[in-house]
């Protein structure tokens, strides 16, 4: 049993959560029914549900990886890979955050949190 997977999966759970409440609420439905147009608003709606998967599959297999449920050799190779893509997504959106005209945007635009939490568990369940 590998604490640092399963506490990332925990998290990894608590972001889920929140991207289909109050990322539905606040980000998903206002870009529903604004005057985007529908091609747009179809492909963001898709990208918000890929993003959804990610989410829960990445939660899934840190879980599972925590749990001993697959072996180590598979398992530090699908671990590795949701490390660094939540790390990239993390250091992507500082980039925006940084980047952008909102005002206290690393407090508003604040995913990067849990997903550098999620990478960094990870990473170490790895290594450790």
């Amino acid at each position: 049993m590998n604490i640092f997977f399963i506490a990332a999966a925990i998290l990894g759970l608590l972001t889920c959560l929140g991207h289909f409440t109050y990322g539905s609420k606040q980000y998903l439905q206002p870009m529903l029914a604004s005057n985007l147009t529908p091609l747009v608003k179809t492909v963001l709606h898709c990208v918000f549900h890929f993003v959804s998967v990610f989410l829960v599959l990445s939660s899934m297999v840190l879980g599972a990886c925590g749990m001993d449920v697959i072996s180590n050799m598979q398992g530090f190779g699908l671990v590795l890979f949701v490390a660094l893509n939540f790390g990239v997504f993390a250091i992507w959106q500082l980039f925006i955050a940084f980047d952008s005209d909102i005002k206290w945007s690393l407090r508003n635009v604040c995913l990067w949190a849990p997903f550098a939490c999620i990478a960094i568990l990870s990473l170490l369940g790895i290594y450790s």
